[in-house]
């Protein structure tokens, strides 16, 4: 047996170079086929599971949340109906916006309206000598009513009315959405015609495509018009083309939307009354594009008027074939989602995925390890759909969207549902998904500061619990959510994780170290003694969203842990000046780390031990360094604690609770019940179109499951690439192709019986790397990697 790097000719790489790492003994014999070769060839589980990714129904949607599929592009998105005698596609663009500047309501981005001096300082002393303060006293003397905030708004409906449409779905309906193609379609058999709809919404092309066909010539008709539940707008119709055009009538937004038609054979007619109708075609299709004037430019947000950018989009569409259209939306799209494949012994029924998810036992039939691989790779398509270069980041709703009057204002809630938006882009190989992210939070930087300066009197930049497109960084009066300082540190997390995945000096450089060292700035300054014990804490602070308010609050305390930890270590690669290196090592040293065990054997949520074990608050908040931090490893005396914590708040809680819990016990390595809250979040918090609800609808869930979902199969949190640290026993046999580890690799893994049987590991950039896995006798191997490098594990014998 050899512990070398040897070179295999039988092993291909993609990227010029290849490596094996040598244990001995071939691959297990009875072992499925690769699934992570680069050519992808001779594995027939692998290509049965490649056509499984699909939502399938056998009626159309009756309701937007529970029913409707969603597509997307970043910016545009659209949720399908699939109704008959009238298609209903709700669309929306993500800067459609109420609030801001020039609101009726007035804008203050949540900054005190006149100076309240000595009111911090005043909060600070009564939580040092009286210890807690009920959220209604603080929120009295810190917090403020909320002035022109706004709302994310449906930008409208599209109807296409057919007349000669059956009135009911019989046995041929059949509305689907294909996760590999990102294509929503529609197709069902009238009086011997078949028909077909199918809709798209193309990142490259910035439109949203349909196209209605069937299968005899001219038997395509419909008349397409927008409806929208806002009177801001005028419609208007001209040869093939309908224009929207408004202004928001809170904060005078300007927004358009433009809808081409074109078809083969028959003729499309524009209405008086703003609306294009099709006759007699052999088939249609039509683009539609939409934007706004707004810009993430503080302090105004208003940029250049759409109808330049709407129209040469449209434009450029129709200027090409559908085919074309169609054609660069698929390859743009599979180029990012098929770089993951997951097996876990599924095998999908002919069923219709409201009753896959009806049956969803958690148990042990392949019907269910279905429903659980296609949930997985749901959520990496929402982020897909949901977040790209150009437009805000996914949002409480992701892009989707039906009302004036969404829940929570469809925001960003920068207490966990924002930051959990992103836990699956890197593991799961989306990273390019994070740009908008990026770009949102350097936009928040400059309103940030005068936050933090005006609030705090301090430099640095700060956010608190909730914010809009319009720089809110302030507060407002809701007592249990409404002071969050650790916002800015806790969202600056992604961007080192990002670094931390893909390894840019340039990146961290240019764009993640300048949040970050700001954000730490902020509370280099803002950090306070504890008179109890010396140590540095936050104070105020508050555990969301339930409690007192204390000061040195355990999740407060780990998440500037966390940032300082990051910010120095990025301080240290960049070479930033000693002088500040020594201020974060020397608060480091002194702050309190947020990490005690009560009485109970918890880990504590307050500095004080006031944790109440029959507390089961869906917030599990004092746990962040569990995950998604990393100052607590699995064996230590803080797991066991944390473990304590965890099984007293119980399986319970909402969907996206369900889905931290999920990323929680996998960290502990307890696959069975990271698995158990899966089964927990599909079963009581998953609506039949698989999207998460709190409830009502909240994609954050979505995205936590598959990010916890990755965790159970690779962890690399601690500078270890860890196999399989949390496999639960239902998923015996199974492979996964294209996970990312920290310090650039790409992971594919096989395992049987529970046990791994072959990983390859492909780096792109040259270090050494430790591999965990019970492949080793010893538990671990190391071995240096070089950028391009293919590297085969397999089982010592």
């Amino acid at each position: 047996m050899t512990s070398g790097i040897t070179r295999r000719t039988t092993v291909k790489t993609a990227i010029g170079a290849t490596g094996a790492l040598a244990l001995g003994i071939p691959a297990l014999s009875g072992t499925a086929t690769a699934v992570g070769t680069s050519d992808e060839s001779g594995s027939a589980a692998h290509a049965k599971n490649r056509a499984e990714p699909t939502l399938r129904y056998d009626a159309p949607a009756a309701n937007w949340e529970r029913e409707s599929l969603p597509i997307g592009g970043g910016a545009l998105g659209a949720s399908v109906y699939g109704t008959l005698a009238s298609e209903q596609l709700t669309f929306n663009e993500k800067t459609l916006w109420t609030g801001g500047p020039g609101s009726v309501q007035g804008y203050d981005f949540g900054n005190w309206t006149a100076p309240r001096p000595g009111a911090l300082t005043g909060v600070q002393q009564r939580l040092d000598s009286e210890g807690a303060l009920g959220p209604d006293a603080v929120a009295a003397e810190l917090g403020q009513a909320r002035r022109g905030y706004g709302a994310y708004q449906v930008f409208g409906d599209l109807r296409l009315d057919l007349p000669n449409a059956p009135a009911a779905p019989d046995a041929s309906y059949r509305r689907t959405l294909d996760l590999r193609s990102a294509l929503a379609s529609v197709t069902y058999t009238h009086q011997g015609v078949g028909h077909t709809r199918e809709f798209f919404v193309s990142h490259p092309g910035r439109v949203i495509a349909g196209r209605l066909g069937a299968d005899s010539p001219g038997q395509v008709s419909f008349t397409l018009r927008y409806t929208s539940p806002r009177s801001d707008c005028t419609v208007t119709a001209d040869g093939d083309r309908l224009t929207v055009r408004g202004a928001l009538k809170d904060n005078g937004l300007r927004f358009e939307a433009q809808i081409r038609v074109l078809t083969s054979g028959g003729t499309v007619t524009a209405g008086a009354d703003g609306t294009l109708t099709v006759t007699g075609a052999d088939s249609a299709w039509f683009a539609l594009a939409a934007g706004t004037d707004y810009a993430d430019s503080y302090p105004s947000y208003r940029g250049d008027d759409p109808h330049p950018a709407v129209t040469a989009a449209v434009d450029a569409a129709a200027r090409t074939s559908y085919e074309k259209v169609r054609d660069t939306h698929v390859r743009d799209h599979r180029a990012l989602f098929d770089r993951v494949f997951l097996d876990i012994g599924q095998q999908l029924p002919d069923l219709p995925t409201d009753q896959l998810l009806a049956r969803y036992t958690a148990g042990a039939s392949p019907a269910d390890r279905a429903l659980e691989a296609l949930f997985f790779q749901y959520g990496r398509y929402l982020l897909i759909a949901s977040s790209r270069a150009g437009s805000l980041p996914a949002n409480l709703q992701g892009v989707w969207n039906n009302s004036t009057t969404p829940p929570w204002s469809a925001d960003y809630h920068s207490n966990i549902n924002l930051q959990m938006n992103y836990w699956l882009a890197e593991v799961t190989n989306l990273a390019e998904t994070t740009a908008p992210y990026d770009r949102y939070i350097e936009a928040m930087r400059a309103p940030g500061r005068r936050t933090a300066k005006e609030m705090f009197g301090t430099a640095g930049w700060v956010v608190h619990n909730e914010t809009n497109p319009y720089g809110f960084t302030g507060v407002h009066d809701w007592s249990t959510a409404f002071w969050f300082p650790e916002a800015a540190a806790w969202l600056t997390q992604q961007m080192y994780e990002h670094y931390r995945f893909g390894g840019s000096t340039g990146y961290l450089r240019s764009t993640a170290y300048p949040a970050m060292k700001e954000a730490a700035e902020f509370w280099l300054a803002n950090l306070r003694t504890d008179p109890r014990d010396g140590l540095l804490v936050v104070t105020p602070s508050y555990s969301p969203e339930h409690g007192d308010f204390t000061a040195g609050a355990a999740m407060s305390q780990q998440i500037v842990h966390d940032l300082l930890t990051n910010t120095l270590e990025a301080a240290r690669i960049l070479g930033d000046a000693p002088a500040f290196r020594s201020r974060l090592e020397n608060a480091l040293d002194r702050l309190d780390p947020g990490l005690r065990i009560g009485s109970w054997g918890q880990l504590q949520e307050w500095k004080a031990d006031r944790d109440d074990p029959g507390d089961d608050h869906r917030h599990v908040s004092h746990l962040f360094a569990l995950h998604p931090g990393r100052q607590i490893e699995p064996g230590s005396e803080w797991a066991e604690a944390a473990k304590v914590s965890l099984g007293a708040r119980g399986d319970g809680g909402t969907g996206w609770s369900k889905a931290w819990k999920i990323n929680f016990w996998a960290r502990l390595r307890d696959g069975d019940h990271a698995h158990r809250m899966l089964a927990e979040q599909l079963k009581n918090s998953t609506l039949p179109n698989l999207w998460d609800t709190h409830p009502p609808f909240q994609i954050d869930g979505n995205f936590g499951a598959t990010s916890g979902i990755a965790e159970m199969l690779l962890q690399s949190q601690h500078g270890t690439v860890d196999i399989l640290p949390a496999l639960p026993s239902g998923w015996p046999d199974g492979s996964v192709r294209g996970l990312r580890a920290r310090g650039g690799f790409t992971v594919d893994i096989e395992w049987a019986a529970g046990q791994a049987r072959r990983v390859v590991i492909t780096a792109s950039r040259s270090r050494e790397v430790t591999v965990r896995s019970s492949l080793f006798a010893s538990g671990e191997k190391v071995f240096k990697a070089r950028a391009g490098g293919r590297y085969t594990l397999i089982a010592e014998g």
